[in-house]
């Protein structure tokens, strides 16, 4: 079973790829909540190449490294890596005046199912504001 979010980010499609690829756009947008932040990331993007994003609670009580690896890299149009043994697929495409991201990906057991799906659609909320505010 697959966890499926999406948004419509009002930017066209080179922007909107951009700022999902881009360690300096990476680190403005990619939290679940307020409380949260990432404080660096890396991307080499590549299939093979591998990605980073260091993500921790603000008052510093905790944190983790978000990696994995890309396995397929078509650019404008779709990014899918591995994680954890799990697999991810974004996928970017004209909507109207601006671009639809989904994302898909495999869940993990720790977590119920509603909570990872209300977590990756909060960060992919704040990436369609943070490309939306660059205009």
């Amino acid at each position: 079973m697959k966890i499926t979010v999406e948004t419509i980010v009002q930017a066209p499609l080179s922007e909107a790829w951009r700022a999902y690829t881009t360690p300096e756009d990476i680190v403005q947008w990619n939290a679940a909540s307020e409380d949260w932040h990432t404080t660096r990331a890396t991307v080499d993007l590549r299939v093979g190449g591998q990605f980073l994003s260091r993500m921790e609670a603000k008052d510093g009580s905790v944190g983790f490294d978000f990696a994995g690896l890309y396995t397929r890299v078509e650019p404008m149009t779709l990014l899918e890596y591995e994680f954890g043994g799990r697999l991810a697929l974004i996928e970017f495409e004209p909507s109207g005046t601006g671009t639809r991201v989904r994302v898909s990906f495999d869940p993990e057991t720790e977590n119920p199912v509603e909570m990872q799906r209300d977590g990756w659609q909060s960060i992919l909320d704040n990436f369609a504001r943070h490309v939306a505010a660059r205009d």
